[in-house]
């Protein structure tokens, strides 16, 4: 019987909360496939820091170095600045193991509401793939006459054609192995950005060259939104750079019913060093504690923690309990218009993995 060691960084407030039943359905979905999870708890993030000053140890990376996979709840508390959180344990982890596919997928469940009129289970199925280690979030700049009137802030934006390259052709693969419209959409905004998104632009086309069968389309950032809502049902795998990604990813969340249902794979695709599995949802202080914060982007992120792990028959039964679930409509916490607690969902999608 193989065993994978995952480590597993619960982190800030509702995070703690949704890693226990994502480490259920993993170990549930262990045993009907004959495999073991050694599990790795790291007390790492916002206490951390309140005792330490930092949000993680030094030393940190190479505890992680080892493990098969990492997965992480969530990131963030109202007493310590957002970039502060963020480059303490997040950007770190991602640079240092080079996860640079940031893999967002977004599909509207059966049974599950999208806010856009007329849309039914099915018709939204994306993936946003995020260059996610360089472009708009190198940490490039600096201050200038820091805390002064006159002070000055720089933050360099930095694009590699091998970053670009990379991030693209990923792209165009998970288009060929999705199957399904077979198009990859690349997202810019290099009308403005004459430098680095038609570099961005020029080495997208070249990639395309060498995939003939699959349709491509190149959309402005703005636009790219719009039509997020506007003809959602188009799109098949969506690319595009740290921060539009990022801000896309929040989009598509919504347009399927919730943020609760984003799950997300910060991915080394070499398999040189350790990925990672989150949810893209964050801390949620303002839920905190309350028993009602939805699981399933967290159990759907250790489904793509399983895929990642070559085990896709049980990363397929994790996702279709979790779709069942839905399809059913009994256990649905608030943010999907329910009363259920997590407890109450978790439990539904162990009865369907059982």
């Amino acid at each position: 019987m193989k065993t994978f060691t995952i480590a597993v960084i619960p982190g800030d407030g509702v995070g703690r909360e949704v890693v226990p039943p994502a480490k259920r359905a993993l170990e549930k979905a262990a045993r009907k496939h004959d495999v073991t999870f050694a599990f790795q708890d790291f007390d790492w993030g916002a206490e951390h820091f309140f005792r330490w000053g930092s949000m993680m140890p030094a030393g940190a990376l190479d505890l992680l170095a080892p493990c098969d996979a990492i997965l992480l709840g969530a990131v963030g508390h109202p007493d310590i600045p957002d970039h502060t959180t963020l480059n303490g344990m997040l950007l770190p982890i991602r640079r240092a193991f080079d996860q640079y596919a940031n893999v967002r997928p977004a599909y509207l469940y059966p049974g599950v509401a999208s806010p856009l009129a007329g849309r039914q289970g099915g018709d939204i199925d994306m993936v946003i793939v995020r260059e996610n280690t360089e472009g708009e979030y190198a940490p490039v700049g600096g201050f200038v006459y820091h805390n002064q009137p006159e002070e000055i802030a720089i933050q360099t934006s930095v694009f590699t054609r091998r970053g670009i390259e990379r991030i693209v052709r990923f792209a165009f693969d998970l288009a060929v192995k999705r199957g399904k419209k077979k198009r990859v959409t690349s997202v810019t905004k290099s009308n403005a950005q004459g430098y680095s998104m038609t570099l961005w632009d020029r080495t997208f086309r070249e990639v395309a060259a060498e995939f003939p069968g699959i349709e491509t389309e190149s959309l402005l950032v703005d636009a790219a939104a719009m039509n997020f809502v506007r003809r959602p049902q188009t799109f098949d795998v969506v690319v595009g750079s740290n921060l539009f990604s990022d801000i896309l990813s929040d989009l598509s969340a919504a347009i399927v019913g919730s943020m609760g249902l984003a799950p997300s794979a910060n991915l080394d695709p070499l398999r040189r060093f350790p990925s990672m599995f989150e949810p893209v949802h964050g801390s949620a202080p303002d839920i905190a504690g309350k028993g009602i914060v939805n699981p399933l982007a967290t159990v759907l992120s250790a489904a793509m923690l399983l895929d990642h792990l070559e085990m896709a028959d049980a990363a397929r039964d994790v996702e279709n309990a979790v779709a069942a679930v839905l399809a059913e409509g009994h256990a649905r916490t608030p943010d999907l218009g329910g009363s259920s607690r997590t407890e109450e969902v978790t439990e539904a999608v162990l009865e369907k993995l059982a």
